[in-house]
């Protein structure tokens, strides 16, 4: 079976394949504030004990167990999303500052990978313990031993730092990127390096919206380039 192919083509033109550049920018466009913004709602809405006695936390799910469910659901942004989101604002900025995103690449990506794949999820243990009515002595044993492993903790540094250094990182590659306004890039590292040093849920809410205004700026910026502005279109290889 053949392909018809029209005479007045030239073979460049023949030899295109779908330009995916408006699909990759336009869809980053998308999720890139929703990683943080899902967070701090979460931050928000909740008042779980960040440090303690884990009966503290098992206490604040029995109070709030139905918004933790909830939450529960909005949060899956923020794991699925927060990745893409530092490769949307990574994708406007690179052209003027290549080490700047290519550094604050090198500590996000690794760390949020390692802080989403490793160690408990202390909320969602307390919530579980209520629920089925499980031993809190035992379950509160059982999550200490797991934060005592040596790469869950280092797992945690390494997300910490991709949080406090890696996105402020991409945030002044932002501010410098001359596509958006410099405030977008200031409020990513705000919202980033602060995070950590919120006294309170709320303030650590906000801060984390702050940020997801930042993330938005790479929206924005990805919306204003042009297909080409992002890379080459695929094209097929002469033997195909």
């Amino acid at each position: 079976m053949t392909v018809a192919t029209n005479p007045t083509q030239t073979s460049e033109e023949q030899g295109r394949l779908w330009d995916d550049r408006g699909f990759y920018r336009k869809a980053l466009a998308v999720v890139a504030p929703l990683p943080m913004l899902a967070m701090g709602i979460n931050y928000l809405l909740l008042e779980m004990p960040g440090s303690g006695p884990f009966n503290d936390m098992v206490a604040a799910a029995a109070r709030q167990e139905g918004m933790l469910v909830a939450m529960s659901w909005v949060t899956l942004l923020f794991y699925a999303f927060l990745i893409p989101a530092v490769l949307a604002v990574v994708t406007v900025s690179r052209l003027r500052s290549p080490r700047l995103c290519a550094a604050g690449i090198a500590l996000t990506v690794p760390g949020f990978a390692l802080g989403f794949g490793t160690g408990p999820n202390d909320t969602q243990l307390a919530l579980l313990t209520h629920q089925q009515n499980l031993d809190t002595a035992t379950i509160a044993t059982l999550d200490n031993a797991m934060w005592g492993i040596p790469a869950v903790g280092l797992a945690s540094l390494l997300f910490i730092l991709g949080i406090t250094i890696g996105i402020p990182l991409t945030g002044i590659a932002l501010a410098r990127s001359q596509v958006v306004s410099k405030g977008f890039g200031f409020a990513l590292i705000f919202g980033g390096f602060t995070h950590p040093f919120m006294p309170t849920h709320t303030l650590a809410g906000i801060g984390l919206i702050i940020a997801a205004i930042g993330f938005a700026g790479a929206s924005l910026g990805l919306l204003r380039l042009s297909n080409d502005d992002l890379a080459t279109q695929p094209r097929r290889s002469a033997g195909r």
